[in-house]
């Protein structure tokens, strides 16, 4: 950072196992999870809270702006990848699916953004990673087509 340079900027990621496999069992999530963390903090974000279900992961971050965004999830799914294959947690090689989505908030959507993350498992009782994904993008007014979307097959 340079002298006299002030940034805040809040961050949630959201991507998914290739194909969305339903791979992220309970019993992997927490050291993936905490992985993930890991490099967040390595490339100097500050990591709030990573969780998710099995087929897709969220990341809310307080973003580096020495990293682009890009940068931090090419770096986010190479090195968990390499994790993942190297501690075997999976009988197949694992790969993240191709894109992601992002979304900013203002600080005073720390505590909504947090919570909302921390509780996916109830919160996907009611609704699919496709509904919640659809509802990102509209919401946040981005402009997209289908056929760029992440593979659902549900």
């Amino acid at each position: 950072m340079k002298p006299g340079a002030f940034t805040q900027f809040y961050i949630q990621l959201v991507f998914s196992p290739k194909h969305r496999d339903c791979l992220l069992i309970e019993s992997v999530r927490p050291r993936i999870f905490v992985y993930l963390s890991g490099i967040l903090t390595n490339l100097g974000h500050k990591s709030l809270i990573v969780n998710g279900v099995t087929d897709h992961v969220h990341l809310f971050l307080g973003l580096n702006p020495k990293n682009s965004i890009s940068e931090t999830v090419k770096e986010l799914k190479r090195a968990s990848s390499v994790f993942i294959n190297d501690q075997r947690l999976f009988s197949n090689k694992f790969e993240w699916q191709e894109g992601y989505g992002g979304f900013s908030y203002s600080r005073s959507h720390i505590e909504k953004v947090y919570d909302y993350i921390k509780n996916q498992e109830q919160h996907h009782l009611k609704r699919t990673f496709r509904e919640e994904y659809l509802e990102f993008l509209k919401k946040y007014e981005i402009e997209f087509e289908e056929q760029y979307l992440f593979e659902f097959f549900d």
